[in-house]
């Protein structure tokens, strides 16, 4: 391995827990935003990789809520990235920006949201 990859393993391992989940959320964001620039361009395959890399991100946050100790939250939580997770599917489906900056917001809004209480 590299020092680049080694210095970024390392970076990502040792930061706060909702400094990753932040982390989370804006590459879901910086995904989705080329996503929309590949509608733009009309580059269908560009489009479908970058809301699935957004995707999976999504369902990472969703498999890694711990539903036990995160009480309602986490049930909130769940609920929101299972309907995020599906919204974005249909934006794929579509071809529709305007479905994916709706996203955007949402993960935004939950990104400044865990800023807020990672500080």
């Amino acid at each position: 391995m590299n020092a680049v990859a080694t210095y970024q393993e390392n970076a990502v391992t040792t930061q706060h827990q909702g400094r990753l989940i932040v982390m989370l959320y804006d590459g879901a964001v910086t995904f989705l935003r080329q996503a929309q620039e590949s509608i733009r361009a009309n580059d269908i395959p560009a489009r479908n990789r970058y809301i699935n890399k957004a995707r999976d991100i999504v369902f990472e946050l969703n498999t890694s809520l711990n539903m036990e100790k995160g009480g309602r939250i986490a049930q909130n939580l769940r609920s929101l990235y299972n309907f995020i997770w599906r919204y974005l599917g249909d934006a794929n489906l579509k071809n529709d920006a305007a479905m994916i900056d709706k996203v955007i917001g949402m993960l935004d809004d939950l990104s400044g949201a865990w800023r807020k209480i990672s500080l």
